[in-house]
C-alpha cells in the first residue's frame, strides 16, 4: 500500500468530496492562493477555483458565520481555522448557531459543514497558541468532534465528516502535518463514533486520541519490553465516545490509564473516568489514573512544555501505578 503525509490525507479527502459534490467549498485563511498555511489545500485553488476555494479576511466570527448561513441553504461548507486557538473567536456562531440551529429550526434546517484545523501544542508557541478544545467543543450537544491520530483515519473520517448533515469539528495537529502512513487508493470511510484498537493486550487499558495516540503507543512499547501487555485504545472521535469498546477492554484488562493533551478539569478523560466507574466498576483492580497536561497555561521555554505535556516517562509511571499499587 501507499504511503502518503498526514496533509496529504486530508487534501486527498476533499479533492475526492468536492469532485463527487459542487455544493461542498472550502474557506479559510490563506486556503487558496498561499495553498493553505500548512499546505493542506497545495493545488486546490488550480482545480476548483476561487468560488470553492475561498481566501477569507484574518476574521473568524465573520467567515465562521458566512457559512453557516451557506449550510442553512443547501451548500456543504469546509472551513479551515489556522489554529483552534483561533476559533474562540467565532465560537459563537459554531456554539450558538451552527450546533443549535437543527434544533431551533424545527428540524427545518440541516448544517452540513465541518470546521477544521489544528489543535493543542506545537512546539514553542506559548500559551495563546498552544491549547487544546476537544473536551470543549465536545461538551456541546448538537456537534460531532473527531480527532484522527494518523493519516488513513485522518482521510477516512474526513470524508466522513464532509457526508454528515450536522455540524462537525475536526481537529488535527500541526505536528501531525508531515506524519506518514499508508492509505489505499480505492475509496473508503470510517464511521464516526467508532474507536479502534490500536494494540491487543491483557495487562492495562491505555486510551488516547490525535497526536498524543504517539505518546501511548511509545509507553506500551516500553512496557512491552518488561513484558507487561497494554492494550491501546485510539478514540478518533470525541463525541459521540465509544463507551462500549473502552469498557469491554477494561473488563478484560481489569486497569485504565487515559492520557491527553487537555487540562485536566472537566476533560475527556475525566468523563471516560465517570462511564467506567459506572458501568464496569467491579472489574477494575486499581483506579482509573490520568495523564494529562499541567494545570496552567503552556510557557514558551522547551523545559516548560517538556513539563507540561504527556509523555512516554509520565505514562510508564502511571501504567506501573495501576499495575503494582
Amino acid at each position: 500500500m501507499r504511503v502518503i503525509q498526514f496533509r496529504e490525507a486530508l487534501r486527498e479527502a476533499m479533492n475526492e468530496e468536492m469532485r463527487r459534490d459542487p455544493n461542498i467549498f472550502l474557506m479559510g485563511e490563506e486556503v487558496a492562493e498561499y495553498n493553505g498555511a500548512y499546505k493542506v489545500s497545495q493545488g486546490m485553488l488550480e482545480e476548483f477555483g476561487p468560488k470553492r476555494v475561498i481566501d477569507t479576511p484574518i476574521a473568524e466570527l465573520g467567515f465562521a458565520g458566512i457559512a453557516v448561513g451557506a449550510a442553512m441553504n443547501g451548500l456543504r461548507p469546509v472551513v479551515e481555522f489556522m489554529t483552534f486557538n483561533f476559533s474562540l473567536v467565532a465560537i459563537d456562531q459554531v456554539i450558538n448557531s451552527a450546533a443549535k440551529m437543527y434544533q431551533m429550526s424545527g428540524g427545518q434546517f440541516n448544517i452540513p459543514m465541518v470546521f477544521r484545523g489544528p489543535t493543542g501544542s506545537a512546539g514553542q508557541l506559548a500559551a495563546q497558541h498552544s491549547q487544546a478544545f476537544e473536551n470543549w467543543y465536545a461538551n456541546c450537544p448538537g456537534l460531532k468532534v473527531v480527532v484522527p491520530s494518523n493519516p488513513y483515519d485522518a482521510k477516512g473520517l474526513l470524508k466522513t465528516a464532509i457526508r454528515d448533515n450536522d455540524p462537525v469539528i475536526f481537529m488535527e495537529s500541526e505536528q501531525m502535518y508531515g506524519d506518514k502512513g499508508e492509505v489505499p487508493e480505492e475509496e473508503y470511510i470510517i464511521p464516526i463514533g467508532v474507536a479502534d484498537i490500536k494494540k491487543s493486550g491483557t495487562d492495562v487499558t491505555i486510551v488516547s486520541f490525535g497526536k498524543i495516540m504517539k505518546v501511548a503507543l511509545a509507553a506500551a512499547e516500553e512496557l512491552a519490553k518488561e513484558n507487561l501487555s497494554c492494550e491501546v485504545i485510539d478514540l478518533r472521535t470525541v463525541r459521540p465516545i465509544d463507551y462500549a469498546t473502552i469498557i469491554e477492554s477494561v473488563k478484560k484488562t481489569n486497569r485504565l490509564v487515559v492520557v491527553e493533551e487537555a487540562w485536566p478539569l472537566a476533560s475527556i478523560s475525566s468523563e471516560i473516568t465517570y462511564m467506567i466507574q459506572k458501568n464496569a466498576f467491579d472489574y477494575l483492580d486499581a483506579p482509573v489514573r490520568r495523564v494529562t497536561t499541567a494545570d496552567t497555561p503552556l510557557g514558551y521555554a522547551p523545559t516548560f512544555v517538556q513539563e507540561f505535556l504527556p509523555s512516554t516517562e509520565k505514562v510508564v509511571k502511571a501504567v506501573k501505578d495501576v499495575l503494582y499499587r
